[in-house]
C-alpha cells in the first residue's frame, strides 16, 4: 500500500490508522500469523498500532502481548505467566536511553566509577537479553540507544569521562557486540534512526512527563517502520532485486543523444562524482546479495556503451539482466522476473521519470516504485526504505548475482538442444544432499522463509526452530546442494519429515525457483525414500496447502508417483507414497559419495 511505503506521512497514517488496517484485512491476502510479545520500558501502544500496519503490508499478520509498564526486567529475569503463555514468535524489547537507570549524573564522576556504572548497566541488559532466550526460545529485537538533546558540557560530553553520550555510545558498542556474538539477536538501530530524524524531533520531554511515550508521537510510525523492516527479513519478506533506469539515473543526460563521452559520470564534475557515489552504493546492494537489473528506454548497444564508459562503477556483468528497449517497461519488469523465475513483488523499480515510475505503479501494484529525484533521494530512499534488510548474511548471499549470471548462460546452452533431456545431462550437474550442518542452517531457515512458489507447506522457521529441527531425532531433515559446469548454485532445497511409527509426515519441501526443471527435486525424493527405508517407514504423507503463490506445486506429490488422498475445498491435498517398490526416478544428476548423513 503506496500509504505504508517510505517515504510515508506519519501523522496522516496514525489518523486514518483503523481505516488503513481494515482495508488492509479485507483484501484478501494471505498472510503468515506470528505472535510478537513487547517488554516495554515505556508506553508502547501506538508503537504497536503502527508496527501492525506495517506488517499486514508485508504479509505478516500479528497478535501483541505488552508487558506491564516498565516490567521488562523482571518479565525477562524473573517471568511473567501471561507471556510464557502466549508464547511469542519474536520479542521486542522497546527500551530506549530513558531506561539507563545508572548514567553518570555528574560530569565530577572518575573514570574508575563510571566504568563500575557502564559495567552494571551492561549486566542488567545481558541479564534480560538471557533470560528472553532461555524462557522464549525465539528471535529478539532490542533498541539501542539514542544520543540525549541536553548536553551540560557541550562537546565534552560526547567523550569525556563521565559524558552521558559517551556512556550511551559505549552501550551501543556493547549492544552491537552482544548481537554479533548471539545468533537470533537483532538490534533495532534508534541512534542511527534519531539522528537521521534529528534528535530535536526526536525528543518530546512534554510526551514523557504525561504519557511517559519515550520518544514524540510524531517519530513512532518512524520506529515501527524500522523495526518492521527487521521482521520482514526475519520471515523472508525481503525484496530481492533493484531494476534501474539509466539515463539521469545512473548517470547525468541522455547517452543517445550526448554519446559516451557526453554523459555526466567520473570526477571531473560535481554531477559526476554524486553519480558515481550512486553507483558505488548500488554495487554494494549487490555485493550482498541483491540482483541488479536494466530496466529502460534505449538502444542496447547504447546502454551497454554508458555501462562500459571509463568512469562506471557498475559493468555490465553486474546486472542479472539488461532490457534495453522501446518496450513498456512494466512489461519489461514482467519479462525480466518470469527470466530469473521470481515475482514482480520482489522488485524496486528506480527511475527519474515520475510519469514512468506511475505507470509501473498501475500495471504492477506489488512493484515499489522510487522517484530517482536526485542522487541524495535515491540513496536515502533506498536506505530508509527497508526493503533490503540484513538479519543474516550467508555464503549464497554473496554469491547470488554470479549464480544468476550463471542461470543465463544455462538458458543459453538451453537453445542449443533440441531434446531437454540431452540438455541436463550437458549440464554435468553433482548433487550434495544429506543432514543439516551447523553452518548451514541460517542460509536452509533464510531458504524457508524466502521461498514461496516451490513450497507445498510454505511452513516458516526461526533459526533456533531449525537448529531443534537438525538434532531431533524423531525427523527426517536434508538439503542439497547443486553444482554444475557453470558453477555452485548452492543449497537449493529442503526436505523435512516427521516421523510416527512407520510413517513419515512431510512438514516442509522447497526448492529454489533458479534450479527448476532440472530434476534437483527428484534427487531429493530418491535420498527421501533411502533415509525412510533405513529407519524402516513405509508410507510418506505429503501435504499440499494451497496460498497464492504456491500453485506451480499444487501437483507435485502425484508427479512423484504420490496417491491422492483427499482434495479439500480450498485446494489443499494430502498425498502418500509407499516406499516398498519404489525405484529411484533421478536420472541426470550425480550424487557425491561424501554426501553428509
Amino acid at each position: 500500500m503506496k500509504e505504508l511505503t517510505f517515504p510515508f506521512d506519519g501523522r496522516q497514517l496514525m489518523r486514518r490508522r483503523r481505516a488503513i488496517k481494515n482495508q488492509l484485512l479485507s483484501d484478501g491476502s494471505t498472510r503468515i500469523k506470528k505472535k510478537i510479545a513487547v517488554l516495554a520500558g515505556s508506553t508502547a501502544d501506538d508503537v504497536v498500532k503502527a508496527l501492525e500496519l506495517f506488517l499486514l503490508d508485508a504479509g505478516i499478520e500479528p497478535e501483541f502481548r505488552i508487558s506491564e509498564y516498565n516490567r521488562f526486567y523482571e518479565s525477562a529475569v524473573f517471568g511473567d505467566p501471561e507471556l510464557e503463555e502466549f508464547a511469542p514468535d519474536i520479542v521486542y524489547i522497546h527500551t530506549t536511553s530513558r531506561n539507563l537507570t545508572l548514567l553518570p549524573q555528574s560530569p565530577s564522576e572518575t573514570q574508575e566509577r563510571t566504568d563500575e556504572l557502564l559495567m552494571e548497566q551492561s549486566e542488567v541488559f545481558r541479564q534480560i537479553w538471557t533470560g528472553t532466550a532461555e524462557r522464549f526460545g525465539c528471535p529478539v529485537i532490542q533498541n539501542n540507544f539514542e544520543l540525549p538533546l541536553f548536553r551540560r558540557t557541550g562537546n565534552w560530553d560526547g567523550w569525556g569521562a563521565a559524558g552521558q553520550s559517551a556512556f550511551i555510545q559505549r552501550m551501543n558498542v556493547m549492544v552491537s557486540d552482544y548481537a554479533r556474538s548471539h545468533s537470533g539477536f537483532y538490534v533495532n538501530d534508534i541512534s542511527y534512526l534519531s539522528a537521521a530524524v534529528g534528535l530535536e524531533k526526536w525528543h518530546d520531554p512534554q510526551v514523557w512527563y504525561l504519557y511517559k511515550y519515550a520518544m514524540s508521537l510524531d517519530v513512532i510510525p518512524d520506529l515501527a517502520y524500522s523495526l518492521a523492516g527487521i521482521i520482514k527479513s526475519i520471515y523472508g519478506r525481503n525484496k530481492k532485486v533493484i531494476a534501474l533506469d539509466l539515463d539521469n539515473t545512473l548517470w547525468g543526460g541522455v547517452i543517445g543523444d550526448d554519446g559516451q563521452e557526453g554523459i555526466d559520470l567520473g570526477q571531473e564534475t560535481a554531477a559526476g562524482q554524486s553519480f558515481c557515489e550512486l553507483q558505488s552504493f548500488l554495487k554494494g546492494y549487490r555485493d550482498m546479495g541483491v540482483l541488479l537489473s536494466v530496466c529502460s528506454k534505449n538502444e542496447h548497444e547504447n546502454a551497454l556503451l554508458g555501462l562500459d564508459h571509463p568512469e562506471s562503477i557498475l559493468r555490465p556483468d553486474d546486472f542479472v539482466s539488461i532490457k534495453a528497449n522501446w518496450d513498456p517497461k512494466d512489461q519489461n519488469l514482467s519479462r525480466t522476473a518470469e527470466e530469473l523465475g521470481l515475482l514482480t513483488g520482489s522488485f524496486v523499480f528506480v527511475d527519474d521519470n515520475p510519469a514512468e515510475c506511475a505507470i509501473v505503479e498501475a500495471q504492477l501494484p506489488d512493484v515499489t516504485a522510487v522517484r530517482a529525484e536526485s542522487v541524495r533521494d535515491t540513496m536515502y530512499t533506498l536506505s530508509r526504505g527497508g526493503w533490503f534488510e540484513v538479519t543474516s548474511l550467508t555464503e549464497d548471499d554473496l554469491r547470488r548475482s554470479e549464480q544468476y549470471a550463471a542461470n543465463a548462460k544455462r538458458t543459453a546452452q538451453q537453445k542449443q538442444f533440441a531434446d531437454y533431456g540431452e540438455y541436463l545431462l550437458s549440464l554435468d550437474m553433482e548433487a550434495e544432499i544429506g543432514e543439516f550442518l551447523p553452518v548451514q542452517l541460517s542460509r536452509i531457515t533464510q531458504l524457508t522463509n524466502k521461498s514461496n512458489q516451490f513450497n507445498v507447506t510454505t511452513r516458516r522457521y526461526t533459526l533456533q526452530e531449525m537448529e531443534a529441527v537438525s538434532t531431533d531425532s524423531s525427523r527426517i531433515a536434508i538439503c542439497g546442494r547443486l553444482h554444475d559446469k557453470f558453477g555452485d548454485n548452492g543449497i537449493v532445497s529442503v526436505v523435512i519429515g516427521r516421523c510416527e511409527g512407520d510413517t513419515l509426515h512431510i512438514e516442509l519441501w522447497l526448492m529454489s525457483c533458479r534450479v527448476l526443471k532440472r530434476d534437483m527435486e527428484l534427487a531429493m525424493l530418491d535420498e527421501l525414500v533411502r533415509r525412510c527405508r533405513e529407519r524402516g517407514i513405509g508410507r510418506i504423507i505429503g501435504y499440499y496447502y494451497k496460498t497464492p503463490k504456491n500453485a506451480m506445486v499444487s501437483e507435485l506429490f502425484g508427479s512423484f508417483g504420490f496417491t491422492r488422498e483427499s482434495l479439500s475445498e480450498n485446494g489443499d491435498s494430502v498425498w502418500t507414497l509407499d516406499t516398498e517398490g519404489y525405484e529411484n526416478r533421478n536420472k541426470v544428476i550425480r550424487i557425491k559419495e561424501n554426501s553428509n548423513g
